[in-house]
């Protein structure tokens, strides 16, 4: 009785856990990006105060092996720290709709010429009835 009790109660979870989702209202799309730019801006903070202390440790390390007459290689050429400056979040703009967007009739088309030299009827043959 236990057990079909438990595989009952079991099956049941997991149903409950596929269950489908709402889909995510569009605000709740913009804070999630806004936190994913925020998490990445952080990344780079946390991978900018590493390279600095990096750097403080082979300043160190090279003065005292300078001092203690260690002969010591020149240190490999790395890029500078590059500081990813304060957190800025400016979401994307809205994308405009194919009407406004011009995409009926886009510029370029008319200005160039084909890309072959041969005739459209040749690559594109009337099709007989």
């Amino acid at each position: 009785m236990k057990k079909l009790l438990i595989t009952s109660l079991l099956i049941s979870a997991s149903f409950i856990a596929t269950a489908k989702l709402p889909a995510l209202s569009d605000e709740a799309k913009a804070k999630a990006a806004e936190a994913a730019a925020k998490t990445a801006w952080t990344g780079k903070v946390e991978g900018y105060l590493l390279c600095k202390s990096q750097d403080k440790v082979a300043a160190s390390y090279f003065k005292t092996a300078k001092a203690a007459g260690k002969d010591i290689k020149p240190a490999a050429a790395t890029p500078a720290c590059a500081d990813p400056g304060a957190f800025a979040y400016a979401p994307p703009a809205a994308a405009k709709p194919i009407e406004a967007a011009g995409a009926h009739s886009p510029a370029a088309t008319a200005t160039s010429p084909p890309s072959t030299k041969q005739p459209d009827a040749v690559v594109n043959p009337a099709k007989k009835s």
